[in-house]
């Protein structure tokens, strides 16, 4: 099951280039400009924090700390690369529609980088890592090329 799951599929080189183009892309632009820094001013962000699931803020912040740095890299590595991009499309998706209200445009506090980075995290989750990836050494051997959505 987590072969299948975790498997890079049977992309062209082109293809497996692009992916390895856009989870580095993504993966350390959220973890350079976003998640660093919640890692290192975790205290200052505490204070400040918004909690709109509930759960408080620094189970909040945490949750948010976690999938900024450890999916950000994930992602990046391509490693466990649909588990990264699942749990920063959760966080983007959270950040888009309870904090930023689904404002885009050229507003103060719009969620228009939000809703952009959720499309990369989706797209990558169903796409996978491509061949050129942790994925790919791991979960690639054997599996015929699997993947989701491809025949075996």
């Amino acid at each position: 099951m987590l072969k299948k799951i975790f498997a890079p599929g049977n992309d062209s080189a082109l293809t497996s280039f692009a992916l390895l183009l856009l989870r580095l892309w993504l993966g350390l632009g959220m973890f350079f400009i976003h998640g660093l820094d919640k890692l290192e001013n975790f205290g200052v962000y505490a204070t400040k924090f918004p909690d709109p699931l509930g759960i408080g803020v620094k189970p909040g912040l945490g949750l948010v700390t976690f999938a900024e740095v450890a999916g950000a890299l994930l992602l990046a590595l391509g490693l466990l690369t649909r588990f990264g991009a699942l749990v920063l499309a959760i966080d983007m998706g959270v950040a888009f529609v309870m904090v930023h209200k689904m404002a885009v445009g050229m507003a103060a506090h719009s969620g228009e980088l939000a809703f952009i980075y959720l499309a990369g995290f989706i797209a990558l989750f169903f796409a996978g890592a491509g061949k050129f990836s942790i994925d790919k050494a791991l979960f690639g051997k054997g599996s015929g090329g699997g993947g989701w959505g491809k025949a075996k």
